[in-house]
């Protein structure tokens, strides 16, 4: 497999910071892959420390130049695996772009996934994000997943208990260290992911935004084609382009509280957004905190929070003039100071920091 050296990690995270991988291998065959981890290549390259595996950067936040060996997964390839009474089992590579592959679930007539469309990143990361939006997570639609050990080359295959799913939380970001003794942090490559699309389909039409845009098109039962063009307008009105405008989406994750402690909030913030859990706690909408402590439109440096949607953190500099890692986080923890000082609520980053 080829090396390459000194290379440009720009285009490679929807931030748009500028950094280098001192090192970086295109993933593209796991055999192939396999074979050079038994080379004395590889362990020239990871005599320090453990790789970094790349995605599609979209949950990226790069403070400087990455000197760990950078492994890029672009492993590609879409196949239903399996169609019985009781569900479609497909499966995707971990470098396929995510919503490609929801849109290509949906053009062969297997819903399921259209609540996570125009979700950016690769679907080798949706795991480890446990990415959700709009009543559904992946939790809820997954099925298996294949990775690589990245200590002993091994393959080996997780179910969704061994993923440890959690709120944008699983094993993947987990060290042994951790509560988990089975965190695997640092330690996979995860190749293929596998979802299963129940039968018959049902849709998840409980968020307020869509329960609007049913009342606006007068449609009371749509299909799920129709659910994942309304997926995408919402997020397109809120949300940036990455390739316009450089960003992670959601910046922080929405805190959840149990009910004495949200009933406190409305007390003081009657507007408060709030969404009743199945457990019985309450999730706040951050962006709405965000927003209420006048943070939308503010900036450190070139990096901002952006005016339609405060939940989101952005790149104001471009591609010439970028925001650093430095700014983003400088941004972020301001914005976590000023929400904890009025209502008590920590918030917790998304991205991964490096």
């Amino acid at each position: 497999m080829l090396v390459e050296n000194q290379v440009a990690l720009q285009p490679h995270n929807t931030f748009g910071i500028a950094a280098r991988a001192r090192k970086l291998i295109r993933v593209q065959d796991v055999a192939a892959l396999q074979a050079f981890m038994a080379t004395p290549a590889w362990s020239a390259a990871v005599a320090e420390s453990l790789p970094f595996v790349l995605g599609g950067g979209s949950n990226l936040v790069l403070t400087g130049d990455v000197k760990p060996l950078v492994l890029k997964v672009e492993i590609g390839g879409r196949q239903l695996v399996e169609d019985t009474d009781k569900g479609w089992v497909v499966e995707a590579g971990a470098g396929e772009p995510w919503h490609r592959f929801v849109a290509w679930t949906l053009d062969h007539g297997w819903p399921g996934l259209e609540n996570l469309a125009l979700i950016p990143g690769s679907v080798g990361a949706s795991p480890v994000q446990n990415i959700g939006a709009y009543g559904v997570e992946l939790q809820d639609r997954f099925h298996s997943l294949d990775a690589i050990d990245l200590k002993t080359g091994q393959s080996f295959t997780l179910d969704a208990a061994q993923c440890g799913f959690g709120y944008r939380d699983s094993v993947f970001k987990h060290t042994p260290s951790d509560a988990r003794s089975f965190g695997l942090a640092g330690r996979a490559l995860i190749t293929r992911v596998r979802f299963f699309l129940p039968k018959p389909w049902k849709p998840v039409l409980g968020y307020l935004d869509l329960e609007r845009k049913m009342q606006a098109s007068g449609n009371q039962a749509p299909n799920a084609r129709q659910i994942f063009d309304w997926v995408v307008d919402i997020r397109s009105a809120k949300l940036p382009d990455p390739a316009l405008i450089g960003n992670a989406g959601s910046f922080f994750k929405n805190p959840t509280v149990t009910a004495e402690q949200c009933a406190d909030i409305i007390a003081r913030e009657p507007k408060v957004v709030h969404y009743p859990m199945a457990d019985g706690s309450i999730k706040l909408a951050a962006g709405w905190l965000i927003d209420a402590c006048g943070w939308k439109g503010k900036s450190v440096g070139n990096a901002a929070v952006y005016e339609k949607q405060a939940l989101v953190l952005v790149n104001r500099g471009g591609v010439a003039n970028p925001c650093t890692g430095g700014e983003v986080m400088t941004l972020a923890k301001a914005i976590q100071t000023s929400v904890y000082e009025r209502f008590g609520i920590r918030l917790e980053p998304e991205p991964v920091v490096i």
